[in-house]
């Protein structure tokens, strides 16, 4: 079913009413919703540049050039959720280093306020931060992100964890809803499958583990199709077949 462009854009799309500064009373002229929001970043496109102050220091994508690097967001120091998912980072930090990755946090505080919470979860938790963490006052790297959004806050970073290559270009990004807290363990399994089909030219199905299966490619062509299943692959179909890796 198809519907009316004309009918769409007079009844359906989202809309705002633009108020006037003096009289405060509405302009005929209305501007679609999804021009109030700024554009999200592309996924495998170079990933938004900046340079802010940190907890270590001045930090700029630059810097993470030939790493790969989790960038984070959380809404707000010192709350419970932000909280069990910095001591997770924490906890995990040797085995992102071991992938040769780099954690990245980001909030729109202080960086006053980064210190006294990371002091505050040493000192109740037994865990110390060992990555730093973005002063965004400025909300600049938070809006070149996508994490202001209005739906959610319109003064604190949504809940969202990006995934950089080495080469500066944005391979994962995953956006969360203020309330619920996000899995550290899936970025970790997520960044070792993204260096895996990298590495070897394979997809990775569902909850892939490393030492379990990948995906072999589909053939592009009909002779490969049905050359495939004598190829030695885990064979369910020309379109479907797996391999472990050596």
């Amino acid at each position: 079913m198809s519907c009316d462009p004309k009918v769409f854009d007079k009844y359906l799309k989202p809309k705002v009413t633009v108020l006037s500064d003096s009289s405060n009373a509405p302009i005929a002229a209305e501007l679609p919703v999804a021009q109030t929001y700024r554009s999200l970043p592309g996924l495998n496109q170079p990933a938004p540049d900046f340079d802010a102050n940190t907890t270590h220091g001045r930090r700029k994508l630059a810097d993470y050039k030939g790493k790969w690097l989790v960038l984070f967001s959380h809404p707000a120091d010192l709350t419970p959720v932000c909280t069990t998912e910095f001591i997770a980072f924490a906890r995990n930090h040797e085995k992102f280093t071991a992938l040769g990755c780099e954690l990245l946090g980001l909030s729109i505080d202080s960086n006053y306020a980064h210190i006294a919470w990371d002091r505050n979860i040493e000192e109740k938790f037994g865990v110390e931060v060992p990555f730093p963490i973005i002063e965004d006052l400025s909300m600049s790297v938070a809006t070149g992100y996508g994490l202001i959004q209005p739906g959610a806050s319109d003064t604190s970073a949504v809940r969202a964890t990006f995934i950089i290559d080495p080469s500066a270009i944005l391979r994962a990004m995953v956006y969360y809803p203020m309330s619920n807290g996000r899995s550290v363990v899936e970025f970790l399994r997520l960044g070792e499958a993204l260096q895996t089909s990298d590495k070897y030219k394979v997809a990775t199905p569902e909850a892939w583990k490393p030492g379990t299966a990948v995906v072999v490619p589909p053939p592009a062509m009909t002779d490969e199709a049905h050359a495939r299943k004598d190829q030695g692959f885990e064979y369910t179909d020309w379109y479907f077949s797996k391999k472990k890796l050596a």
